[in-house]
């Protein structure tokens, strides 16, 4: 049984397909249960208002069994509602935080070789041989379905479309080398693809590149409980590291706001800071090990578990950061810390960015080893937040916004610290307003406030985004220039991040698609 066209990725359920989808489900729940996951009809439970459902029928999480995603922000009753009805009906269910569908997605994305002007190379084209020795290789897994290519040659802010005809999806390192190996010598391109997270266009094809996906590529292959050390395969989606890790007493050195989706191999790729670098450092210093196909099938193993060896170059370094230029990762070898027993976050309002700087100075002169983030957010992004996504500030309307939060061992201990830190600033007037959460349910509602600020940028226009590293005292004045020099033709700049690593997205006065939506500018500092 085939959904509606308007249940297909991308699309608004109106009232009435709504409606159609129940008369559907009733239909499904008739049926024996062994023949409920072959309809693939979702759940759907009376969460108002219906029309803001959305449903996303091409993810999937666990082999057949559809996946309902982009819930915007439901209360934690009706998520646990959704979990336990979904997962009784044999569905499963997986919210990507990172992902909003916006009016882009209704519109076709222009091509990246029409939008800018680059030439295509003198590679080959894919032939039917091409295809008959993939399908040997992969078979069952070579995909020329044009609706399933449709979500693998567009990026995450429908800015950039390649125009690939073939989707490879290998299980093995073995695998990706004879893919590797046999493209080199017909010499046909080829794009490696995590989770399709990236903000700069560098996952899809610019032309008719094969698209290798490493999204099968998702088993963990060891764990030790001594060292902390995880070994796993590069397509493994990092929030499901995380939880794997976390059942063990253990926490991944990496968090983002794209964990549900995003890959490790991609994280690896692109050299990922996120919300812990203040705590746990880059993946520089917390990926111990490689394993790396290079474009001529070689097989580079580099996949140690040791955290010291001198026994040569260290060549992981060279693909961290390399974004796929080098060779596909397919398998990584990580330092996982010790699991932190106590963990708090406080959401605090500043008057100034001047504040938020001294916040941060004061922050870690008093709270110091139990610091493990330091975020902020100007006024601008609260204001999407809770006009898009229909989330709300637990304090009062400030001109900037600051999370912070601390992770340790004994609860008095972080506590006492805590508390004495917050009352330094309050009385000095870097703060004017908080809050502090120390349960998990709330410290996710703090937590949901900056992490889905990308989501809602995306809702409101085409976002431009380029990472520079800037002197941490000079962040905010980048956000202030670009407001002044693009006035009226910029909807929103908007300042956000962690101010452990100092950097920010910069946005481009680049010429804007044939659209009447208005840019969006953005910096992630």
């Amino acid at each position: 049984m085939r959904l509606p066209e308007a249940a297909q990725p991308g699309f608004l359920l109106s009232v009435s397909e709504c409606g159609l989808l129940r008369a559907l489900q009733q239909a499904a729940d008739a049926l024996p249960l062994h023949c409920r996951a072959t309809m693939r009809v979702p759940r759907l439970f009376p969460w108002p208002p219906i029309w803001r459902l959305r449903l996303f029928m091409g993810w999937r999480r666990n082999g057949h069994k559809p996946a309902l995603v982009g819930m915007a922000g439901p209360p934690t009753l009706w998520a646990r509602k959704l979990e336990k009805v979904c997962g009784a009906r044999g569905f499963g269910v997986f919210q990507r935080r990172d992902f909003c569908v916006t009016p882009t997605s209704a519109q076709e994305v222009m091509l990246t070789c029409e939008r800018y002007a680059v030439q295509r190379l003198p590679f080959a084209e894919v032939s039917e041989q091409d295809l008959a020795f993939f399908e040997r290789v992969l078979p069952g897994r070579v995909s020329t379905d044009p609706h399933e290519l449709k979500a693998v040659n567009i990026d995450w802010l429908k800015m950039v479309r390649g125009c690939s005809k073939v989707l490879l999806k290998p299980k093995t390192t073995s695998e990706v080398s004879q893919i590797l190996r046999y493209c080199n010598e017909r010499n046909l391109a080829v794009s490696p693809q995590g989770g399709n997270t990236g903000m700069v266009g560098g996952s899809v094809p610019v032309f008719d590149e094969i698209v290798l996906s490493t999204a099968l590529m998702n088993q963990v292959l060891s764990f030790n409980a001594i060292s902390g050390t995880l070994v796993c395969q590069a397509g493994c989606v990092l929030e499901q590291l995380s939880q794997y890790v976390e059942e063990r007493d253990f926490i991944m050195p990496l968090d983002l706001g794209a964990k549900g989706s995003c890959h490790i191999g991609g994280n690896v790729a692109t050299n990922a800071g996120g919300l812990r670098l203040l705590r746990y450092g880059s993946l520089r210093g917390t990926v111990l090990g490689l394993e790396v196909v290079l474009a001529d099938g070689l097989v580079l193993d580099c996949l140690t578990s040791l955290r010291k060896d001198n026994t040569g170059y260290d060549l992981k370094q060279l693909f961290m950061g390399s974004e796929g230029t080098l060779g596909i990762i397919t398998a990584v070898s990580i330092l996982c810390s010790q699991k932190p027993k106590v963990v708090n976050v406080a959401f605090l309002g500043c008057p100034g960015f001047s504040e938020v700087l001294q916040t941060f100075s004061t922050c870690k002169g008093m709270l110091g080893e139990i610091l493990s983030a330091f975020e902020f957010m100007d006024d601008r992004c609260m204001q999407l937040v809770e006009s898009h996504l229909r989330l709300s500030s637990p304090i009062k309307e400030n001109p900037f916004y600051v999370l912070i939060e601390t992770s340790g061992s004994d609860a008095r201990h972080d506590e006492e610290k805590l508390t004495n830190f917050l009352e330094r600033v309050m009385d000095s007037g870097l703060v004017t307003d908080g809050t502090v959460a120390t349960d998990n349910t709330k410290i996710k509602m703090l937590w949901a406030l900056r992490e889905r600020i990308t989501e809602a940028l995306s809702c409101d226009g085409y976002v431009y985004k380029y990472d520079i590293s800037l002197p941490v005292e000079k962040l905010y004045d980048l956000v202030l220039d670009i407001r002044s020099r693009l006035g009226e033709s910029a909807k929103s700049v908007v300042g956000y991040g962690h101010l452990g690593e100092p950097r920010a997205a910069k946005s481009g006065d680049w010429p804007l698609p044939q659209t009447s939506r208005p840019l969006c500018g953005l910096f992630r500092c």
